[in-house]
């Protein structure tokens, strides 16, 4: 059974998380912790990242976006990148945008500070850079919302690895209850459809001690 090495408050993890449960592959999960100074993270990947994934031969597969490609290839049963070539790279650009831009932009700002300072120093937020990332966060919530308007899922008809990493990376802001969804009603429609998917429960469930999740994290009718 596929092993997959993780940190529930680290987006690219949660992105895989959910591509394996809709692709409905069973395996085990184990959480470690990346800023541990014995972390075991280092000896399973030179780089010191998290997700990696083991796979029942003992092959390693680093980085969450060359995770998701190995998954397209060797489980394609479910499709997450779309059959056409255009499909296929408006579901990639998308998820790029997400996993690189909205975190540049917003989750390293907002997540980097009420949650991954606190776990990993101990240290309290910097409001400055909490109002940067809140700031930052409507213009992608816009654009977001734009894309729900226009398409069934962001990327097209079919789900894919666009709304998973748009996901992953809402979802730990909404761990802290700072996404203004009142602002922004098609964004959140978008939001209700993944989040009362079956894949998403696994992630409704993560809680990490001392940070516990906002009310409304849970909450499927929020």
């Amino acid at each position: 059974m596929p092993t997959l090495y993780h940190h529930p408050l680290l987006a690219p993890s949660r992105k895989v998380r959910l591509a394996m449960h809709e692709k409905r592959i069973v395996f085990t999960e184990q959480v470690l912790d990346p800023w541990a100074a014995d972390s075991l993270v280092i000896t399973l990947n030179p780089a010191g990242e998290l997700p990696i994934l083991e796979d029942d031969d003992g092959r390693r597969v680093m980085d969450a976006t060359a995770i998701c490609e190995y998954l397209e290839e060797t489980q394609p049963a479910v499709n997450l990148l779309g059959t056409s070539p255009a499909e296929r790279a408006e579901a990639r650009r998308l998820a790029g945008w997400f996993d690189n831009k909205f975190a540049r932009d917003v989750s390293d700002y907002t997540v980097g500070e009420k949650l991954l300072k606190r776990v990993a120093s101990r240290e309290a937020p910097d409001s400055r850079l909490l109002k940067v990332g809140r700031e930052n966060l409507h213009t992608h919530m816009h654009y977001i919302g734009w894309l729900a308007d226009n398409r069934r899922w962001l990327a097209g008809d079919e789900l894919t690895i666009a709304d998973l990493a748009a996901a992953a990376q809402l979802s730990l802001i909404d761990y802290i209850g700072d996404v203004p969804w009142d602002d922004h009603p098609q964004a959140k429609e978008w939001y209700v459809r993944l989040k009362s998917r079956p894949s998403f429960r696994h992630l409704l469930k993560d809680s990490v001690p001392g940070v516990p999740p906002a009310p409304i994290y849970a909450d499927l009718d929020f």
